[in-house]
C-alpha cells in the first residue's frame, strides 16, 4: 500500500511538471494590427521617421516586444530594436518593411505579425496651385483642395512651409520653416514684418504620415494699406473684431493715414461695424456705433465699381459677409453725414478680409478709394525656390 501510495505521488509530480514545461513552452500570441504613421519632414522622400503601433499582448508572461525590419523585399529581416511598449519609434529615413514578435519571461517568442510596407507611392498629389493676399503684418494663402478631392478618406491635413525671398536674385532663401498645419485649403501666416518678402509653399499630408510633393512656390510682401484688411470674429479675437472708417482724434476735419481705417476692440461703442459668427459659421458684418446703418450693394468686380453712395435703403440691420460682394454704409455723428464702403474678398470661420473706402467729405456720396490706391484680390506672384 505504501509503495503503491508512493508510485501515485510520482506519477502526480510528473503530470504536474509536464503541465509546467508547457505553460512556459508555449509562445506568446502573436501581435496584430501592426499599423504606423511617418513622421513629415518637409522633404517628401526623407521623412524624419516612422511610429509603429499595434494591439496590446494580453499574455500574463509577457516580456517585451521586438522589432524587425528589412530595407529590401529581396534582403532577410533583421531585429531592429526592442520594448515593451506597444508602440516603436524609429528615427530616420525608415526601412522598406517592418513587422513585431512578442517575447515572454522564458525567451519564448511568437510568431510574426502582419508586415507593413513603406511606400512612397502612397504619397497624395500636391497641391496644384497656391495664390496669396498681402495684409498688414501678415500673408493669407489659399490653395487648390486637390489633395483632398481626390482622395479625402487618406486625408490628413496640409503643411504650410515658409522662408525669406531675395528680390535681386529672384529665389527663395534655403532655410524653410514649418509655419503650421490645416485641414482647410487656407492659412493665415501672422506676425510677419511689414517689407519683409516671403516664400511659401505648402504640401499635402495623408493618414500613414506620407508627404506629397510641395505646391508651386509663392512670393508675396507683408505691407500697410487700405487693400485687403483683416478682422477677426468677436468669438475669435475680440481684440481686432471692430472697425472704424475713420477717428478725427484731432478735430481738423482731414483725414489722416492714422485716423483712417481702424481695426479696434469689437466691444468698443464707438465702432462703425464689428464681424459677428453665426450659425453655420457664417460672418456677419453688424453695426455698433448708433449712427451707423449699412445696406447691401451687391456683388461687385472691385471697390472702385461702388462710386456713389445710395440716397436711401439703410437700415440698422446686420449683413452676412460675402465675399465679392459691395456693402455702404451712412454715418452719421450729430448734425455730420458721411458715407464708407467696402468689399469683402475672402471669408473663412474666424475673419473677413476686405477693401474699404471712406469719404471724409460732408455729405459728399462719392466714395474715393483712401489715398488713390488701387484694389486687387490676388497679390504676389509664383517663385522659384531653393526647396
Amino acid at each position: 500500500m505504501r509503495r503503491a501510495l508512493r508510485y501515485s505521488a510520482l506519477l502526480l509530480a510528473m503530470a504536474v511538471a509536464a503541465c509546467q514545461d508547457t505553460l512556459f513552452t508555449s509562445a506568446p500570441s502573436i501581435p496584430s494590427n501592426l499599423s504606423y504613421e511617418l513622421e513629415p519632414s518637409g522633404d517628401p522622400n526623407r521623412p524624419l521617421g516612422i511610429l509603429l503601433v499595434w494591439d496590446v499582448v494580453s499574455d500574463v508572461n509577457l516580456a517585451s516586444y521586438r522589432v524587425y525590419s528589412r530595407g529590401s523585399s529581396s534582403s532577410s529581416f533583421s531585429l531592429r530594436g526592442e520594448t515593451t511598449s506597444n508602440t516603436f519609434h524609429d528615427n530616420g529615413v525608415p526601412f522598406l518593411e517592418y513587422f513585431v514578435t512578442a517575447v515572454d519571461d522564458a525567451g519564448n517568442e511568437s510568431d510574426a505579425s502582419n508586415v507593413i510596407t513603406v511606400d512612397e507611392r502612397l504619397q497624395l498629389d500636391r497641391p496644384s496651385s497656391l495664390f496669396s493676399i498681402s495684409l498688414n503684418g501678415a500673408i493669407h494663402l489659399e490653395w487648390a483642395d486637390n489633395a483632398y478631392l481626390t482622395n479625402p478618406t487618406r486625408f490628413k491635413w496640409y503643411r504650410i512651409y515658409s522662408a525669406s525671398y531675395d528680390l535681386d536674385t529672384g529665389l527663395c532663401g534655403g532655410s524653410w520653416s514649418l509655419e503650421g498645419t490645416t485641414i482647410a485649403p487656407e492659412f493665415l501666416a501672422s506676425a510677419l514684418p511689414n517689407g519683409s518678402p516671403r516664400c511659401f509653399g505648402v504640401s499635402a499630408v495623408s493618414t500613414e504620415g506620407y508627404e506629397s510633393l510641395w505646391s508651386p512656390l509663392r512670393q508675396d510682401t507683408p505691407r500697410p494699406d487700405a487693400r485687403n484688411l483683416l478682422v477677426f470674429a468677436l468669438q475669435q479675437d475680440a481684440t481686432q473684431a471692430g472697425f472704424r472708417f475713420w477717428n478725427d482724434a484731432n478735430n481738423d476735419g482731414r483725414g489722416q493715414s492714422a485716423e483712417l481705417g481702424l481695426v479696434e476692440s469689437g466691444n468698443a461703442a464707438d465702432i462703425d461695424f464689428r464681424i459677428t459668427r453665426g450659425a453655420g459659421d457664417t460672418l456677419w458684418i453688424e453695426p455698433v456705433f448708433s449712427g451707423t446703418r449699412m445696406q447691401v450693394y451687391g456683388q461687385v468686380a472691385d471697390l472702385t465699381a461702388i462710386d456713389f453712395a445710395p440716397a436711401a435703403g439703410y437700415s440698422r440691420n446686420m449683413f452676412q459677409a460675402v465675399p465679392t460682394y459691395g456693402y455702404v454704409f451712412e454715418i452719421v455723428e450729430g448734425t455730420q453725414l458721411r458715407y464708407g464702403a467696402l468689399r469683402v474678398s475672402h471669408v473663412s470661420r474666424d475673419y473677413v478680409i476686405f477693401d474699404w473706402s471712406f469719404q471724409t467729405d460732408l455729405g459728399n456720396p462719392e466714395l474715393i478709394r483712401r489715398a488713390g490706391l488701387s484694389t486687387s484680390l490676388a497679390t504676389g506672384f509664383q517663385v522659384r525656390g531653393s526647396q
